[in-house]
């Protein structure tokens, strides 16, 4: 065993775990407050399904030996059958088959929390929790083994994702949008406002998916070597781009640098170096992350123009930014491996997943549409999905130290003096007209 390419490994899990907690605050902030704790919930929900599901049969389905046609492993794993703490993966010197096993487990579990945020504020959780245990084993096992395994058939045509451009940010955001197209848009969509209620929680969550995802991408490595070193570099400067490209693009386009416009190039960087930066330069790497942050900050705004209530504007960051990292890799790989060729092997990988993904999706949500109903009742939604699933608030507002006005003391007033008019709820005079 390579004991230091082990402790690499396993660091990288724990990272990539960190980032699914990430990812909750980060859509959880970006919701009303009446639906935060449920949007918390469904990405929080994967780190228990998908981690029961990868015992089971999800490892030995993505990574078991292939059944002969490059599609899926076979299930000679089950429940990690014939794996040992001892076997090692590389032969003679590698790492525990268990460290890889659970650093891939971290994949699993983020991919189908990223779909969440397309869903906001609309579906039952059961509904959501039934919906990603099909998704996992029928969509998200089978495309991992197609990319990752020596046998997938993406990976025998050379098709470059060092660390999930195609299996995980274009698998969840076609996925995301086939799912949206059956649920619908959420009542009020383009009428009502529908603002982020706290975007210190975005940033914090932005904060912890940049750090989570240097164990994310250098860990693909799996080894603590130059290939890490230069991929954990290269994840810090298209990030860092990325946010300018975005914030650029927003100023020129809206007229303001906006908190939650850095926070979204920023994850769109991650996104679109994750498959990429591992083959190209650091200069690439500016390239890559100015490109998604413009363009991704373009894309999110089609949702109203083609009329799909993605919420959280998964299919604009997670889709358009793994295509943009799959593509330009085949044009900006270095030691002589981009250009044409490349490049169309790019172009296979990523609209192969995006058909599989998006068919598979759209009749896994319409099969659990019509037996349990994937929707929430209308008087759920406007409630309060938070209320309605979970019986409880993410902020109580009436316990200790909270003074309500109606539990103040009146303030004594001198006799003889006139009463004049308190303010309202927005603190405005009430007898005086104001402009709107």
């Amino acid at each position: 065993m390579n004991g230091a390419d082990t402790a690499f490994v396993l660091i990288s899990a724990a990272l990539v775990m960190l980032m699914t907690p990430g990812l909750a605050f980060f859509y959880g902030g970006m919701v009303r407050v009446k639906s935060a704790l449920n949007m918390l919930m469904m990405s929080f929900v994967s780190l228990g399904i998908v981690t029961v599901l990868w015992v089971l049969y999800g490892y030995s389905l993505a990574f078991g030996d292939d059944v002969g046609v490059g599609l899926f492993g076979d299930l000679g794993h089950i429940g990690f059958k014939g794996i040992s703490p001892e076997t090692l993966t590389g032969g003679k010197e590698g790492i525990p088959v268990f460290a890889f096993a659970l650093f891939q487990l971290m994949f699993a579990v983020i991919t189908p929390a990223l779909m969440s945020g397309a869903l906001a504020d609309r579906v039952k959780f059961s509904a959501w929790a039934l919906f990603i245990t099909l998704w996992v084993s029928v969509v998200y096992f089978p495309v991992a083994h197609w990319v990752w395994q020596a046998d997938g058939w993406l990976f025998k045509l050379k098709v470059i994702d060092f660390a999930g451009g195609t299996a995980v940010h274009i698998n969840a955001g076609i996925g995301a949008l086939a799912a949206v197209l059956v649920v619908g848009k959420r009542i009020g969509f383009k009428k009502d406002p529908m603002r982020p209620h706290s975007l210190p929680l975005v940033v914090l969550g932005t904060g912890l998916l940049w750090f989570g995802w240097f164990g994310f991408n250098a860990g693909s490595a799996l080894a603590a070597n130059g290939t890490a070193a230069n991929m954990a570099m290269n994840t810090q400067v298209a990030t860092g781009a990325a946010m300018l490209g975005w914030l650029a693009y927003e100023r020129i386009r809206h007229g303001a640098f906006t908190t939650l416009g850095a926070a979204s190039g920023a994850v769109a960087g991650l996104v679109a170096i994750t498959p990429s930066g591992a083959a190209v330069n650091a200069f690439g790497a500016l390239l890559i992350g100015v490109v998604a942050g413009a363009v991704c900050s373009w894309a999110v705004s089609l949702k109203f123009r083609l009329g799909f209530d993605d919420s959280l504007d998964v299919v604009g960051v997670h889709l358009v930014g793994g295509v943009i990292g799959t593509l330009l890799v085949g044009l900006l790989a270095t030691d002589g491996v981009g250009g044409a060729t490349q490049l169309g092997r790019q172009a296979v990988g990523a609209f192969s997943v995006m058909a599989y993904s998006f068919t598979v999706s759209w009749l896994l949500a319409k099969l659990v549409d019509k037996t349990i109903g994937f929707r929430a009742t209308e008087d759920d939604e406007v409630g309060g999905i938070d209320q309605a699933f979970h019986a409880e608030t993410a902020y109580d507002l009436t316990g200790v130290g909270a003074v309500t006005r109606s539990a103040a003391p009146a303030p004594q007033r001198p006799a003889g003096t006139p009463e004049q008019a308190g303010p309202d709820e927005a603190g405005t005079p009430q007898n005086k007209k104001v402009d709107a």
